[in-house]
């Protein structure tokens, strides 16, 4: 019975992984690489870096792929790498928690539109009350900067995308997918980061702190999510991946001093209430289940996945 608790449980746990060591690389970028290299420029390191540490660790070329299997990688690589960019573009105007809970429309609309039991809309709503709860409302939300509102739904919807081609991808081994996502990712950014910071991106205190910003805000949470997301079906990971804002508020706390109101620390037990209910309640994707589904995507021709 425990073993059966802590194997449902252990989606969450990489989630929860996964989402603080984010909100602690993505602080340090913001600190140490923005005022050098401006959003595109740090997009590219973080991701560049990440991928050249992934396949250099994995070596994912050793694995042959099929044409559907390349066809997932670089959509969910695609979809990644645009959804870091505009994230990065996104907090340049925005507070790191805020442009996070914008960016949480996304994940919550595949649970929405992926849900079919009573229990995953509780979940759901929950956590779209707790999303209601941490976003500023009335005169606060007039002097938001469009830009940055407009960068941050466009990561959204990017995170919708990349949560739906991910899953297609999650039949690969963690080993593969990742490193060549990333690597499918850093041709997506890498351009606009050379065009925007140019020689810049090449001095070694960048290059030192874009490492570290690397492995803490992309290798790690990106590996630990594709984790999750073999594990899990779509409306299940987009409701647990909702705790990132909860996650951030409380590095923000802890790191920068940021006091929390009561109504954010009620947002937080909901949140993370919502996320553990659903990983306990959740139905994992079983392995026949995906094997099953992958020959019949390839014998029709389509990419294997949900």
């Amino acid at each position: 019975m425990s073993s059966r608790l802590g194997s449902s449980l252990f989606p969450f746990f990489a989630i929860l992984g996964s989402v603080t060591f984010l909100a602690l690389g993505t602080s340090w970028a913001k600190l140490g690489l923005f005022p050098t290299l401006g959003a595109q420029g740090t997009t590219a390191v973080r991701v560049g870096l990440s991928a050249l540490v992934l396949m250099l660790w994995w070596r994912p070329w050793r694995r042959p792929l099929s044409r559907a299997d390349l066809k997932a990688i670089a959509l969910y690589g695609s979809a990644l790498g645009g959804m870091n960019l505009a994230f990065y573009l996104s907090i340049q105007t925005l507070p790191f928690g805020l442009a996070v809970a914008i960016e949480l429309v996304g994940p919550l609309g595949v649970a929405v539109c992926a849900s079919r039991r009573w229990l995953d809309g509780l979940w759901v709503a929950c956590a779209v009350g707790s999303l209601a709860l941490l976003l500023p409302w009335g005169h606060e939300v007039r002097t938001l900067d469009p830009g940055g509102v407009g960068f941050a739904m466009a990561a959204a919807a990017l995170w919708a995308t990349y949560i739906v081609f991910g899953k297609r991808a999650g039949h690969l081994p963690t080993g593969q997918s990742v490193p060549l996502g990333l690597a499918m990712a850093s041709l997506v950014v890498v351009p606009v980061g050379v065009a925007h910071a140019g020689a810049a991106m090449l001095s070694w205190h960048v290059l030192g702190v874009g490492l570290g910003v690397a492995v803490l805000s992309s290798a790690i949470p990106i590996s630990l999510e594709m984790l999750a997301l073999q594990r899990l079906p779509k409306q299940a990971f987009g409701v647990m991946i909702s705790m990132e804002p909860a996650v951030t508020a409380l590095v923000a706390l802890v790191l920068l001093g940021e006091q929390l109101t009561l109504p954010q620390w009620l947002a937080i037990a909901l949140i993370m209430g919502a996320s553990m209910g659903c990983a306990a309640t959740s139905r994992p994707v079983a392995p026949r289940d995906t094997a099953i589904a992958r020959t019949r995507d390839q014998a029709s021709g389509g990419v294997a996945g949900a």
